[in-house]
């Protein structure tokens, strides 16, 4: 979304685990030493490399903006697979994009009463909107920097690191704390490993996707 319509201002979301580290309650033979603060998913830090502000909500309830539109579209959704008899789930994928598209540029909200397409794009012809531009902030160079997989390794004293049984040899200095940026891509079966020391691009690496466990599609 953000390369395609701008970067937005703030994100209003659940406590889904993809959002927030939720971990399980102290008990009397554990406690954990982590708390909702002491990690950061993976969005959560595309989002801070983006100086994009979240909210969390506490109940479904409290974000019916956004609820609202997802039961009109399951509601379609189920009601036209029933009625054309739809029973394989990549069909069923076709007809919510028909849906979704039918949402967006053709059906007239019932609250504004204008299509959300050209609501949207009048917006931002009267500079109303809270989107910006996206760029890439520095000290990154592209995308791949942003929209990634990050884990953090330290060189150990011959200046490797190891990922899933992988060894890289990094030209810095033994003991330095490194992030790797990992994007991968399905179509030629490899992933490119970006090593960042210090806001400086030190390496890069292509691996086969196979060989990463952490890589899923």
């Amino acid at each position: 979304m953000c390369l395609d319509v701008g970067v937005p201002f703030k994100y209003y979301i659940d406590s889904h685990s993809i959002f927030r580290f939720v971990e399980r309650r102290d008990s009397f033979y554990f406690k954990y030493r982590l708390n909702q603060e002491g990690i950061d998913p993976q969005w959560k830090q595309v989002l801070k490399d983006l100086k994009i502000d979240f909210t969390y909500a506490l109940s479904p309830q409290a974000k019916g903006k956004v609820e609202r539109p997802y039961r009109w579209l399951q509601d379609h959704l189920v009601r036209t697979c029933a009625r054309e008899n739809i029973r394989d789930i990549k069909q069923a994928r076709e007809i919510l994009r028909k849906e979704i598209n039918h949402y967006n540029y053709h059906q007239v909200h019932s609250t504004t009463g204008e299509i959300p397409s050209l609501r949207f794009e009048k917006a931002l012809k009267e500079n109303k909107s809270l989107f910006r531009p996206y760029k890439t902030p520095p000290p990154y160079q592209s995308t791949k920097d942003i929209f990634c997989i990050r884990i953090e390794r330290t060189t150990d004293a011959y200046r490797r690191i190891s990922v899933d049984n992988l060894l890289f040899k990094i030209p810095i200095n033994p003991h330095e704390r490194i992030q790797l940026r990992l994007v991968p891509n399905e179509k030629t079966g490899l992933t490119e490993i970006r090593f960042w020391h210090k806001n400086n691009l030190v390496l890069t690496q292509n691996v086969k996707n196979s060989e990463l466990r952490r890589v899923h599609f």
